[in-house]
């Protein structure tokens, strides 16, 4: 089962052994047709601008302005409506899929982890990436090579623990860390 989140923010647990989490709000959707083997279409709001082909399938499946997204997710639901949530009420291990935290073009030093040159006057390599090429064979940069370029905004998968989910208010909370900034949204899948 899939979930769109947003996330909230990191706090921590309090109790004799702390425990640093994040929060994630599930984001209100709704099915709007089911596609087989456990698949539907979802609608599910987010603030950008209508186009006439996002009217259409509003008006097709009799959905208010603020649906606005479409998106196709594994869910639990049997008939359209609104998203089942009842799967999480027994997650213990879940998948997150975020996009990273964007920090633009960066050098070797941040961007790779390079050691850089000694930061004394006059030796004038300190956080350059050194040489690059070679002599005669191949007499080519080789494809791949850890150069400076932009940094971060990538697709990013990880495994974590749930430590609660709280239905009521739509809140799961995730032991650790989530890749990206607060407000952003991801996925969610339950991992069995």
């Amino acid at each position: 089962m899939e979930f769109i989140v947003e996330k909230i923010g990191m706090s921590r647990t309090v109790g004799t052994k702390s425990i640093p989490v994040t929060l994630l709000k599930i984001v209100p959707a709704k099915v709007c047709e089911l596609k087989g083997d456990g698949k539907a279409l979802v609608a599910y709001p987010r603030g950008k601008k209508l186009n006439k082909p996002i009217e259409g399938l509003q008006k097709k499946y009799g959905l208010s302005k603020e649906f606005n997204r479409f998106v196709e997710l594994k869910v639990a639901n049997s008939e359209t409506g609104d998203l089942d949530l009842s799967p999480l009420n027994d997650a213990k291990k879940v998948k997150l899929t975020f996009n990273s935290k964007g920090r633009g073009f960066q050098g070797v030093v941040k961007r790779w982890g390079f050691a850089g040159g000694p930061g004394a006057h006059g030796s004038r390599f300190h956080r350059a990436p050194g040489s690059i090429g070679n002599c005669e064979f191949p007499g080519r940069v080789m494809p791949g090579k850890k150069m400076p370029g932009h940094y971060g905004n990538k697709k990013v998968t990880v495994n974590a623990e749930v430590v609660e989910f709280d239905p009521e208010l739509g809140v799961l909370v995730i032991k650790g860390s989530v890749p990206g900034h607060n407000g952003s949204l991801g996925r969610v899948r339950i991992v069995k």
